[in-house]
């Protein structure tokens, strides 16, 4: 079972002046799919603070699999994804290419999320929209790569296409 944390960056979700509605519904995807969300936050669009979750999750917590939800279009505090390069070790461009691509084929808002995909250690980082509707579609457009992609990330020596 791969552990998840899911992280919601939202300076009105910090400020309890907005229902994380995304998180929980990924929450649920995930379960249904057998992962263990083992963490959740909300933090405010803080760069500072995004980069302390995802540092901690990934360096102590170690977990599996983190997927933040918000903080990746195009506003002056929308940050999420300058933040995941900043622990960034490799990139995983596919993922993002993924999620856009899906998404253009509902609408042509999904070409303006700059959501990334990154590896920090053994841990998989998944910028996913802020929207109940963007997350989960984003999310539904690469959940079957996931379980093959951590356990390549674990270490595992079984051959890819077979």
């Amino acid at each position: 079972m791969f552990r998840v944390g899911l992280l919601t960056v939202s300076d009105k979700g910090a400020a309890g002046e907005r229902q994380d509605t995304a998180a929980p519904a990924l929450m649920e995807l995930l379960k249904a799919q057998g992962f263990e969300v083992s963490c959740y936050q909300v933090v405010p669009d803080v760069h500072e603070e995004v980069v302390a979750v995802l540092v901690t999750w990934s360096d102590n917590d170690k977990l599996d699999l983190i997927l933040t939800t918000g903080g990746t279009g195009l506003s002056p505090r929308d940050l999420t994804p300058e933040a995941t390069l900043a622990v960034a070790e490799r990139l995983v461009p596919g993922i993002p290419e993924a999620m856009r691509a899906a998404g253009l084929a509902q609408t042509p808002h999904a070409m303006l999320s700059r959501g990334v995909a990154v590896i920090r250690g053994q841990t998989l980082i998944i910028n996913l929209p802020g929207s109940l509707k963007g997350a989960k579609e984003s999310l539904e457009a690469v959940l079957p790569a996931l379980p093959h992609a951590l356990e390549k990330l674990q270490g595992s020596p079984a051959d890819c296409g077979t």
